[in-house]
C-alpha cells in the first residue's frame, strides 16, 4: 500500500469519525461516550509518551514474540510436511481436526498452566498463528512444480539444499500472505487475552483503566493505539515482502 493511500484512508476515517461525533451530540443522551477525534487525539498524544506508551510497548512485545515463535515453528514444519507425503498423511487428520477449533477457548486452561504473565498471552497467540501459517506453507510446498524440484536434484542437491534454495524461497510469499491475513486475528486475540488476568497491555488499559472508570477519551485513545499497532505490523510485513520477494 502506498503512503498517499494510507493518508487518504486516515483522513477519510477522521471525517467519518467527526460526523458520527456530531451525530452523537444531537442524538445521544450522553454524547460524551463518543468524543470527537480532536479530543481523543489530544489525549492520545498527551499519554503516548507515558502511561499509554507503556501499555503499547507491552502489547507490541507480546504480539511480536508470538509472530516470531509461530513463524519459526510453522515454516519448517509446513515445508517438511509439504516435502514428505507420507509424513503429511500421518499428521493431516490431526491438523484437519485442530485447525478449525477456536484456540481462544483454551485461554483459561493456558492461564492455569502458564500463569497470568506474558507466557500465556504469547502462547495462545502463537498457537492460533501457528496453524494459520502451517496450513498455507504446507499446501504451497506440496504444490511446487515437480520439474522445478527435479532440475535442482539433477545437479546433486540434497534435501537441505532443496529446503534452502527451492522450498524456502518459494514459500516466503505464502508466509507473508498468511501473516498479513493473521495480523487482525492476532490483535483481536491480544485484546481478549489482555482483558483479564493481567495488569498491563492495551487490552487491560482499554477495559480496566479507561472503560470501567468511564474515562471515554482515554478509552478511545487506547483503541487508537491498538489500531496503530495492527497498522504498524501490516506495514512491517509489506516492507518484508518488498525486501524478501523483490521478484514480485
Amino acid at each position: 500500500m502506498k503512503w498517499h493511500d494510507t493518508l487518504l484512508g486516515l483522513f477519510a476515517t477522521l471525517i467519518i469519525w467527526q460526523f458520527l461525533a456530531w451525530l452523537a451530540l444531537v442524538t445521544l443522551p450522553q454524547p460524551t461516550v463518543f468524543p470527537p477525534p480532536a479530543e481523543v487525539l489530544a489525549v492520545f498524544f498527551s499519554l503516548i509518551l507515558g502511561e499509554l506508551g507503556y501499555h503499547f510497548l507491552v502489547s507490541a512485545w507480546r504480539v511480536s514474540a508470538a509472530i516470531l515463535i509461530a513463524v519459526g515453528l510453522a515454516v519448517p514444519i509446513g515445508i517438511g510436511l509439504g516435502q514428505m507425503a507420507n509424513l503429511n498423511r500421518l499428521f493431516a487428520p490431526l491438523i484437519y481436526i485442530a485447525y478449525p477449533i477456536p484456540k481462544i477457548v483454551f485461554l483459561p486452561i493456558i492461564i492455569v498452566l502458564f500463569g497470568i504473565g506474558d507466557a500465556s498471552k504469547i502462547f495462545v497467540m502463537s498457537l492460533i498463528l501457528f496453524f494459520q501459517i502451517l496450513v498455507v506453507v504446507r499446501d504451497e510446498a506440496a504444490h511446487l512444480r515437480p520439474e522445478l524440484i527435479m532440475s535442482v536434484r539433477s545437479i546433486g542437491a540434497g534435501r537441505l539444499a532443496l529446503y534452502r534454495f527451492v522450498y524456502l524461497p518459494a514459500t516466503i510469499p505464502a508466509v507473508l500472505t498468511a501473516l498479513r491475513v493473521s495480523v487482525g486475528t492476532a490483535i483481536a486475540v491480544l485484546f481478549f487475552a489482555e482483558s483479564f488476568a493481567t495488569t498491563a497491555g492495551l487490552g487491560y488499559y482499554i477495559l480496566v483503566e479507561a472503560w470501567s472508570t468511564l474515562r471515554y477519551p482515554e478509552m478511545y485513545a487506547g483503541v487508537l493505539a491498538m489500531s496503530l499497532l495492527g497498522l504498524l505490523l501490516y506495514f512491517i510485513i509489506d516492507a518484508l515482502e518488498h525486501w524478501l520477494t523483490p521478484w514480485k
